[in-house]
């Protein structure tokens, strides 16, 4: 066996005809079984050489052909054909040399070279017998007769028995396997007909058959024949003679190994592009990796230039801070010495200040002893106004927010502390101790009004609680009032869902537009359309006007708008008004989700009702429901 061979399996559908081929080579004698006497070994397990008996060594090759070891398909089809040659040309009883059958015995050998047969092998059972039930002849079964004839060792795949129009017409074809075994099967099925003198012959030449049935294997006169066994064998099979078979088992066996050698090259060559790649793979590594050690030095390189950078940027930064620090120190030292003559400046334009003043009130004291005199009477009749002003101011200043005059005083407070820090205190201990005085009367300010911070959270969040569960308690004012709304229709306080559109207009404008089988379905159609018109959000068919009241300006629906119009026009303004009623709900209750908004109604005065009203109606219902179980 060549390299090739014992690198490629065969497949399942190729053990078969790997198995006729071996089969014929050891029916040629080309591969040997006896080893000595009767002690014969296995010629397909050359590396284990066991002596077995012909029995030992069929169920040896039955058990590797069944996959029952675990072999290549290739060892199987050889033990399969070993099976085969052992089945149909060794007796098992007997020894090799007496249970081979002669070459004149071998059916294959005694078929004729231009005799031909049907091929499939099939044969021919004639005089079955039959009986007339309901006008019909009727026979057995064919899986009966594929019964009689499989215990008599003939192995039969089917019999298919022949009808015609009066029922059943006492013949039957048996299909045998197309292999050779089959074939053998065939013609001693034939030859055991014969040996009783129920062959071909003797069913033409009988004149009372009886009830014995006739058998043989069907050949060129009963394909030609114009009768009903004609018909069949030329519509199920072919006229071949034992060399045509042959040549076409040479051939499959010859295509066999063609594809097998070509099965092989295209592994061979996979198995190459395999290794190619295999190859391009490991270089490519290998130049990854080389490419990953020189990555790796260069960012060590970097990271050191990087490093070195940084240190030197460091150095510079800390001698300019030292550079800034000495200019501010010689900055420090001119606003001190600034600040000083400024002083000395500001107590010399004070006294030349006085003088100024002292000058003019010489002046003034004349004029003003005149303008006193002129003044007095204004003065008496101004006197009484000016109280009434200075009381209304007094309390208009007791009435300024807390809060608001701490605010300003903090500020004023941190003003001055952030003067006296700009200006200096240049070792003064007087301004010292003013800078701590407003220092700490800043700290009380701001504590005081931490104070009322927290005390003004503390009311937010108080309020805040307080609305949260007044809003809760409307909640479930409305989830219970909407169950009881379901069960009844006459109530003063209730739930309404706001944006919900009335489906009584449109049916009223389907019943005067639609026959009778229509109004349901188009009214909902028409119905769900605006209903989708309200819930898109970039419709929005709405004006803002004027009005009288202190709000100014509000939204109304704009009449104009190209939908509402149209809708006016085809369907009444029962529909319009049903439509435009939902769409001011909605911008009223939820102009951005667009969505039915359930809330709390007076229906007798339709208008949202109160958290009182809402309770108190639940009391008196109460209340009522109390009073009937008391009744009962």
């Amino acid at each position: 066996m060549s390299l090739s061979e014992e690198e490629t399996d065969l497949s399942e559908s190729e053990v078969e005809d790997y198995s006729i081929q071996w089969y014929a080579k050891l029916k040629d004698g080309r591969e040997k079984l006896q080893v000595s006497g009767e002690e014969y070994s296995c010629p397909f397990c050359p590396g284990k050489v066991h002596k077995y008996s012909l029995k030992d060594l069929y169920q040896h090759a039955s058990g590797v052909s069944k996959g029952s070891t675990k072999r290549k398909m290739k060892d199987r089809g050889k033990h399969l054909g070993l099976v085969r040659y052992i089945d149909s040309d060794v007796d098992i009883k007997k020894p090799l040399a007496e249970s081979i059958k002669k070459k004149a015995d071998d059916p294959i050998a005694s078929a004729g070279p231009s005799e031909k047969f049907v091929y499939p092998w099939m044969g021919i059972v004639a005089n079955i017998p039959s009986e007339k039930r309901d006008g019909r002849y009727v026979g057995d079964s064919g899986s009966k007769l594929r019964d009689n004839f499989t215990l008599k060792g003939f192995n039969p795949l089917k019999v298919q028995p022949l009808w015609n129009w009066t029922g059943f017409s006492g013949y039957a074809i048996i299909e045998f396997n197309k292999d050779w075994p089959g074939f053998c099967n065939a013609m001693a099925f034939e030859k055991s007909f014969e040996a009783e003198h129920h062959g071909k012959r003797d069913y033409h030449e009988a004149c009372d058959r009886g009830a014995t049935l006739y058998g043989w294997i069907a050949r060129a006169d009963d394909y030609d024949s114009s009768t009903i066994i004609g018909e069949h064998l030329r519509k199920k099979a072919d006229l071949k003679t034992i060399a045509d078979v042959q040549e076409e088992e040479k051939q499959r066996t010859s295509m066999l190994v063609s594809n097998l050698a070509n099965e092989i090259e295209v592994k061979n060559k996979h198995i190459k592009d395999i290794e190619s790649k295999y190859n391009e793979t490991i270089q490519s590594i290998s130049n990854l990796m080389t490419q990953k050690d020189e990555m790796h030095r260069l960012y060590n390189e970097e990271m050191q230039k990087t490093q070195e950078a940084a240190r030197v940027q460091l150095e510079k930064i800390f001698s300019e801070h030292e550079t800034i620090a000495l200019r501010l120190e010689v900055q420090k030292q001119k606003l001190i010495e600034r600040e000083k003559e400024l002083e000395n400046r500001e107590a010399y334009n004070e006294r030349q200040k006085l003088e100024l003043e002292k000058q003019m009130n010489a002046k003034a004291t004349l004029e003003q002893k005149k303008a006193d005199e002129n003044l007095l009477k204004l003065a008496e009749e101004q006197k009484r106004e000016k109280e009434k002003l200075h009381v209304q101011i007094i309390e208009l200043e007791k009435k300024l927010d807390a809060k608001q005059a701490l605010e300003l005083e903090i500020e004023r407070l941190r003003g001055a502390v952030q003067v006296m820090k700009h200006i200096g205190t240049g070792g003064d201990e007087e301004v010292d101790d003013k800078l701590v005085a407003i220092q700490v009367e800043l700290r009380e300010k701001e504590e005081e009004l931490e104070d009322l911070e927290v005390r003004n959270q503390a009311l937010i969040v108080k309020e805040r609680k307080s609305n949260d569960e007044l809003q809760e308690a409307r909640k479930e004012l409305v989830n219970c009032l909407m169950e009881r709304t379901c069960q009844t229709s006459q109530t003063s306080i209730g739930v309404k869902r706001m944006g919900e559109m009335d489906d009584v207009p449109f049916k009223n404008a389907a019943k005067r537009m639609f026959r009778r089988k229509e109004i349901a379905v188009k009214a909902a159609e028409l119905c769900s359309q605006w209903e989708d018109h309200l819930r898109d959000p970039n419709w929005h068919p709405f004006k803002i006007v004027k009005t009288d009241d202190s709000k100014g300006h509000k939204e109304v629906i704009d009449a104009e708008d190209e939908k509402l119009k149209k809708l006016k026009n085809e369907f009444g303004n029962e529909v319009y008004e049903a439509v435009t009623t939902a769409l001011m709900e909605l911008n009223e209750y939820n102009p951005s989700g667009r969505y039915v908004i359930p809330e709390l109604w007076n229906c007798n005065q339709k208008r949202r009702a109160t958290l009182k009203e809402g309770v108190a109606y639940i009391m008196e219902q109460w209340k009522c429901l109390k009073w009937k179980t008391k009744d009962h």
